[in-house]
């Protein structure tokens, strides 16, 4: 299954953005990493490209909810996403805010999988049992 990854906005956290690149490929997945400072068209552009399965957005420096709130819209200019699945994870808002009041806010921008301040490992876990839900793995 391909995924493509990075890191959003002006965001340069890339040691983070490869531990998810490493995590990834060691459960089997394709995946192909865009880096840090990643537009949110560049990850469009890429999963049309790669005819990826999984678009895995991750933010550290809390600035992904300014990148991030237009993300339904910027999909449905593309062709043939409607079974994507968009998951975000990492630290994302600025300042302190709880997983409670975040989740709800980043499923509402469109993304099916919401992780705010969650162990890598724990949300890939959830990843796959969320696609095996959906039978596509």
């Amino acid at each position: 299954m391909k995924v493509v990854t990075g890191v959003v906005g002006n965001d340069i956290h890339v040691v983070a953005n490869r531990l998810i690149e490493l995590s990834l490929k060691a459960r089997g997945f394709e995946v192909f990493n865009l880096g840090v400072n990643t537009y949110l068209e560049e990850f469009f552009d890429a999963v049309v490209e790669t005819g990826a399965e999984v678009l895995l957005i991750s933010s550290l420096n809390g600035e992904a909810e300014g990148w991030s709130r237009e993300i339904k819209l910027l999909k449905s200019s593309y062709k043939g996403l409607d079974n994507l699945v968009m998951m975000i994870g990492g630290n994302l808002v600025v300042g302190s805010a709880d997983a409670e009041e975040i989740v709800p806010k980043y499923k509402n921008y469109g993304f099916d999988l919401v992780f705010h301040q969650v162990d890598l490992n724990t949300g890939l876990d959830t990843l796959e049992e969320y696609l095996k839900q959906r039978g596509m793995r």
